[in-house]
């Protein structure tokens, strides 16, 4: 396990020692470690939506209109209910 050392504004301390005080963390590598997590969650999901950008980009102009699409997804929605 790695042991990193940070400096911070006393506030922030006083932050984050409220967190642990109120039962939200046991201590603040716990905190920490939960700030990276989501960090990294958040990282992934915005890698996912570029992706999802850029395939919607690759694919071309659609000549169909929104309300086809929308009829479209409606009826594969309703089939996949039955």
């Amino acid at each position: 396990m790695i042991r990193k050392t940070i400096s911070m504004p006393d506030e922030m301390g006083a932050w984050i020692q409220d967190r642990i005080k109120r039962g939200q963390y046991n201590n603040e590598s716990e905190y920490f470690r939960d700030l990276v997590r989501h960090d990294q969650e958040k990282r992934q999901a915005m890698d996912r939506l570029c992706r999802m950008l850029d395939d919607a980009e690759a694919s071309g102009v659609s000549d169909r209109t929104a309300r086809v699409i929308w009829d479209e997804v409606e009826q594969r929605h309703a089939a996949e209910s039955d």
